[in-house]
């Protein structure tokens, strides 16, 4: 597995700083604007919210690709405004530290179903190469997705680590998938508020507050604001690559029915009695779903 310098970096803080509190401060791979919005919900005027000056992504740092990208041992108590500490993380769970694994944080993981996953990479990357440089071809990004060939392993065992340790332990680690999420805000909204242990109160759901906060953080709201049209994230990615569509199912407009086919039958196999589903809402696929052994 290929990780970059600053995920290596990173761990040695996860190791070795005595200023990190350890089992209070939250690590989050993604959801960040819906977990910061929920999260610090009372800790900021409504319409200060600072989602509207601030990109995700400035708010919920990286790890690997902003705090550690340049240091390997950055100073971390003062980098959240707000407490408990938000960050976020690509790391895949079997190479996270146990100083990590055996506290009190909680982590909150979203999963993308793997068409709409690679899509979205494939097009991501293509935006990141150097002008000088050719990009990758869609048949040439597919046989590499298939085959594993990722910055942070392979799609499925990345998700698979994530989704069984959640399974085993679920109080510290939410499994999510961005298809629920985009099907249904409101009740994962307050999935997540429970499991923060912030739960919405009857007055905040008679006020509206589970709709306020599932508006703002809307893929649609997020990339219309204007400081998310403009600017660039610590780590050189113009904010505005990090919005592209944000739909399900848009893979249906680029994979060749081959491509289809060969991860109809990876998804099949690789989450042989695993229990976890995939929704791919296409014209071709409905649903893959893992078969029970």
């Amino acid at each position: 597995m290929w990780s970059p310098l600053g995920m290596m970096n990173s761990k040695n803080w996860c190791k070795a700083s005595p200023k990190r509190k350890a089992g209070q401060d939250p690590i989050f791979t993604s959801i960040k604007a819906l977990t910061f919005s929920t999260l610090y919900r009372n800790q900021f005027p409504w319409d200060e919210n600072p989602l509207l000056t601030f990109g995700p992504h400035q708010l919920v740092r990286f790890f690997e690709y902003d705090l550690y990208l340049n240091n390997p041992f950055p100073d971390l108590r003062n980098v959240c405004a707000y407490q408990p500490r938000l960050f976020s993380t690509h790391a895949p769970y079997a190479t996270l530290p146990t100083s990590i694994k055996d506290s009190g944080c909680k982590i909150v993981y979203i999963c993308r179903n793997p068409m709409d996953m690679f899509i979205s990479l494939w097009l991501f990357s293509a935006k990141l190469r150097d002008k000088n440089r050719e990009s990758l071809s869609l048949d040439e990004a597919f046989d590499k997705f298939y085959h594993g060939i990722s910055a942070h392993g392979p799609f499925f065992d990345h998700v698979l680590g994530y989704w069984k340790a959640s399974q085993e332990n679920p109080n510290k680690i939410l499994f999510l998938n961005f298809e629920d999420l985009k099907e249904d805000m409101d009740s994962h909204l307050k999935i997540l508020a429970m499991f923060l242990g912030v739960p919405f109160t009857d007055d905040e759901e008679k006020q509206g507050v589970v709709e306020k906060i599932a508006k703002i953080c809307s893929f649609e709201n997020l990339k219309e604001l204007e400081v998310n049209m403009k600017g660039v994230h610590t780590s050189g990615v113009p904010h505005t690559h990090f919005f592209r569509k944000g739909e399900v199912g848009d893979w249906s407009n680029y994979l060749t029915p081959f491509m289809i086919e060969c991860l109809e039958k990876l998804i099949q196999e690789k989450l042989n009695g695993s229990g976890l589903t995939f929704k791919l809402l296409s014209k071709t696929a409905n649903n893959v779903a893992s078969p029970r052994s």
